[in-house]
């Protein structure tokens, strides 16, 4: 039987990952027609179904799923030797894959991003924004981006940005018209500006002070996903917001909302780029913790 090919192969992890043929052929730099006939191939030449097809989907079968698995390391591994011996030859080039959230983004793009941009102009950075908590190595990703608390613990981490806190905000009218929260459980009184995470469940407010942890699940009238959107809905009076300072600093210091039951928001260890802790990291990887070390 015909080996399958390195070429065969990857494309087959492209589509299992992307679970499109549109994005991975875009993301191979090749035509959805070219990829559907390289995977039809590969099938035939396996002998079993890889992938399952619909108008609107694709999806990996019980096989093609123990395929990816086992694949997606050795490919990894594969990819890391060649930037290892393109790096000590030369310029870092290639493509460097980020998953994170659009508050590391916002951030990433005011600090590190810039300054390896300039240092290597051969890498193209694919910074990926996505709530959702995903395994990175299973999707593709060189690295991720979380706070540092959530980094699945088989994973090296480089902190950066330092601490973050999270603060009650409401605006001065509201507050005129219901009154100040002295203490966490003051809020089931209130009407709240509750956030729905991206798996789709509504967060719960954390509170601390001095060792005594409080968990709020909130009532409120409006509920939505965005922390820019909850901060001007909390400056707009229509209720209690529970953000990230830095989304609110603005807005703070110009009066147009008052931070809330501070004593009970301590500050808590920040984001960290994460990556699988194998012995070879690629050389834009390299280059990119670098950055982040830099300028901590």
């Amino acid at each position: 039987m015909r080996k399958p090919s390195l070429v065969e192969l990857s494309a087959f992890a492209a589509v299992a990952r992307h679970r499109s043929f549109r994005k991975a052929a875009d993301a191979l730099g090749t035509s959805r027609s070219a990829l559907s006939h390289t995977l039809i191939g590969l099938e035939q030449t396996l002998g079993v179904r890889l992938l399952n097809r619909t108008t609107r989907s694709v999806s990996p079968t019980e096989a093609g799923g123990d395929l990816l698995r086992r694949l997606v390391p050795v490919l990894q591994d594969l990819h890391e030797a060649l930037d290892a011996v393109t790096g000590e030859a030369g310029a870092v080039s290639g493509t460097l894959r980020i998953n994170c959230g659009t508050a590391a983004a916002e951030l990433l793009l005011r600090t590190a991003i810039p300054t390896f941009i300039k240092r290597c102009p051969g890498v193209t950075l694919d910074l990926v924004t996505d709530g959702r908590l995903i395994d990175i190595v299973e999707e593709g990703f060189d690295a991720g981006v979380r706070l540092r608390e959530t980094v699945p613990q088989d994973m090296i981490a480089v902190p950066f940005g330092g601490n973050v806190r999270f603060l009650a905000v409401a605006a001065p009218d509201y507050l005129e018209r219901r009154g100040n929260p002295v203490v966490p459980d003051d809020l089931r009184g209130h009407n709240c500006i509750r956030h729905r995470m991206p798996s789709g469940k509504l967060y719960r407010w954390e509170f601390e002070r001095r060792g005594e942890e409080i968990v709020v699940d909130v009532p409120g009238s409006l509920t939505l996903d965005d922390n820019r959107l909850m901060v001007g809905a909390a400056a707009d009076g229509l209720g209690i917001a529970f953000v990230a300072e830095s989304f609110a600093v603005a807005e703070l210091q110009a009066g147009r909302l008052v931070a809330l039951l501070e004593d009970w928001c301590p500050a808590y260890p920040g984001l960290s780029l994460y990556y699988p802790g194998r012995r070879h990291v690629p050389a834009a990887l390299r280059a990119f913790i670098d950055v982040l070390k830099d300028g901590r």
